[in-house]
């Protein structure tokens, strides 16, 4: 059965705060030939001017591969966010991934979820079509033929 296809989404039209997207879209994970995450019940948060950030459910990554780490920032919209370092045999990816452990009320859906940088990994996939990463280091986007920029994040972007 061949896939339906998508309409490209402009994120100049994705609302802020941001929305809440439910996706059965098939995401997988790889780094180092290590599958990280492999899943179909995703949920894609849409901000205003940014790629969408996966965030993918806890059970779905490879049990053994993520080290909570110290540490936490704020999102305005969605709260305290915790981080871990991905642990691979020969290294450590510092802060590769995030959630938020009791994110605020309109977000609750993401208590269960995290989300990585797809630039700091050797393969995302969204339905086999492989991840662009958003500008920058500080958004976690993750750009695919489904969405139109221009995306902020890379520099001189900042304040638009």
């Amino acid at each position: 059965m061949a896939e339906k296809e998508q309409t490209p989404e402009s994120v100049w039209d994705y609302p802020r705060p941001p929305a809440l997207d439910e996706s059965s879209e098939r995401v997988v994970v790889t780094h180092r030939g290590v599958v990280i995450a492999d899943s179909t019940e995703t949920i894609r948060v849409l901000e205003t001017s940014h790629p969408p950030t996966y965030y993918i459910p806890l059970k779905d990554f490879t049990p053994g591969l993520l080290e909570p780490v110290a540490g936490q920032t704020m999102c305005e919209f969605k709260g305290a966010a915790s981080y871990a370092d991905l642990v691979l045999e020969g290294g450590r990816m510092p802060r590769a991934v995030w959630w938020y452990p009791t994110p605020h009320r309109d977000y609750t859906r993401l208590a269960d979820h995290a989300a990585l940088y797809p630039a700091m990994f050797d393969d995302v996939r969204v339905n086999g079509e492989k991840v662009v990463a958003q500008e920058g280091d500080f958004y976690g986007g993750w750009i695919t033929s489904r969405v139109q920029g221009p995306f902020k994040g890379a520099p001189g972007t900042w304040g638009w």
